[in-house]
């Protein structure tokens, strides 16, 4: 397996709870990672992964040695700890139906000008099946205004880990790649007109698309 790449810059409340997700992913889900070197050292970044499981962001965000912000529907704003608990940890909320919100897009912008990891997910909700889906335009929104590097991240095997059948799968490994980051004129082309969020959304997903497995180390 690779090696985690060292914590920095992480806030207490955060970095306890990476502390039990590692703790967590190491015990019952560990599989392998890959593409380590292609996060970048310094500066802000998003991070856009697929999404079938509700064990994704925090095994995609495991990995990064970084401050992390995510996003999570408002709806589970509700009073009382998880409320608290999301705040917390940074998270951003948004409308799942309606897309980010300009506060949304205040605080990405301000999570990305503190040095964090905005992570995203292109498909705005979990696959029904595992497959890839199609990406909504509000990730190429966020990252058309952010313009910092994107790196692609894809995740093996989270949906048979904890698919939408509700049913957990102790011990079945999930891995994830992390391909090389694009940069804003890979992603973002302004001539594409009232396309624009739609083909930058597409190109980011497409990057995600072309992501292999990590390979097996034979010992």
């Amino acid at each position: 397996m690779s090696p985690v790449r060292p914590n920095a810059e992480i806030e207490p409340v955060y970095g306890f709870f990476l502390m039990i997700s590692q703790l967590v992913y190491q015990m019952f889900f560990r599989g392998d990672s890959a593409g380590l070197e292609n996060l970048p050292a310094t500066g802000g970044y998003i991070v856009a992964a697929n999404h079938a499981s509700h064990l994704d962001p925090p095994i995609v965000g495991q990995f990064l040695g970084r401050q992390v912000s995510f996003f999570a529907r408002k709806t589970l704003w509700k009073p009382g700890v998880a409320a608290w608990w999301l705040d917390a940890v940074g998270t951003i909320p948004v409308d799942r139906d309606g897309g980010p919100s300009l506060d949304a897009i205040k605080r990405v912008l301000q999570a990305l000008a503190e040095n964090k990891v905005v992570i995203v997910f292109p498909e705005g909700t979990r696959s029904p099946n595992g497959e890839l889906q199609p990406p909504r335009p509000g990730v190429g929104l966020i990252a058309c205004k952010a313009r910092v590097p994107v790196v692609p991240a894809r995740l093996f095997g989270s949906f048979e880990a904890f698919g939408k059948d509700g049913r957990i799968r102790l011990g079945s490994p999930v891995c994830v790649s992390y391909g090389p980051a694009l940069a804003p004129a890979d992603y973002d082309h302004p001539d594409d007109g009232k396309e624009r969020y739609a083909r930058t959304a597409a190109r980011i997903m497409e990057a995600i698309g072309r992501i292999g497995p990590p390979r097996v180390q034979v010992v």
